[in-house]
């Protein structure tokens, strides 16, 4: 990893926004799923929740994974669990849904802790978690059509959060909210996509990435990196 990879991979893992988040409920298009997360790197979100039961989630999570390494995907059974671990964490729920009590998108206070709850591309987001949310927002349309597409939605909304973030300072850190651990896995399997791949495959610990940028490991790490086994 070079000097300035490095500092770019720091200076990204800074201003990364744990407390913000988009649940996507049932999202299924792969091309969609991308999309979202690819916006949700480029605004600082650490990590986004997918919800889809049964056998579909491990798909889900391959798609999702291979659209952007910086994102971890959390994929949840069901939208009640997805949910408790959010409020857990003190965040608002917000559900796209358009009600008699929903509210302009703009309106909300973004640097609360948050989750953006986007449903299902043809019905929407489903009873349950309309349930589960605190409020209802919306995206004002005043053309012929009702609803946006999930990525674009997703988009607008989180730019709004990034904004109002940014005026608030939420950007302007020099050190991570994340916690070390979590940095140090970024660091390598951005900084070395290579070699933890290979680490990952040979089930071998995850080294240590020093303060200028070099994995730390001992011999018999090297070794069995190394070796042609498995």
């Amino acid at each position: 990893m070079t000097p300035q990879r490095y500092a770019r991979i720091r200076d990204m893992l800074a201003i990364r926004q744990p407390d913000l988040t988009v649940c996507m409920e049932q999202v299924h298009k792969p091309h969609n799923i991308s999309a979202v997360i690819r916006t949700a790197d480029a605004v600082g979100v650490h990590q986004v929740h997918a919800v889809w039961p049964g056998s579909r989630m491990r798909t889900l999570a391959s798609s999702a994974a291979g659209s952007n390494s910086w994102v971890q995907v959390k994929t949840h059974r069901t939208v009640q669990d997805a949910v408790a671990q959010m409020k857990t964490q003190g965040m608002q729920i917000l559900a796209t849904h358009l009600s008699p009590t929903a509210v302009d998108f703009r309106d909300i206070d973004y640097t609360r802790p948050t989750c953006i709850l986007m449903g299902q591309e043809k019905t929407g987001i489903s009873q349950q978690a309309l349930a589960l949310a605190d409020r209802n927002i919306i995206i004002p349309m005043v053309g012929m059509v009702q609803s946006l597409n999930v990525s674009v939605a997703s988009a607008l909304i989180l730019y709004e959060a990034q904004r109002q973030r940014q005026l608030a300072g939420m950007y302007q850190r020099e050190n991570s909210l994340l916690d070390e651990q979590e940095q140090q896995r970024l660091l390598f399997e951005g900084g070395y996509p290579v070699l933890a791949r290979v680490a990952k495959r040979k089930k071998l610990p995850r080294p240590t990435i020093n303060q200028q940028g070099q994995i730390v490991a001992d011999a018999a790490w090297w070794a069995a990196m190394q070796s042609s086994g498995r």
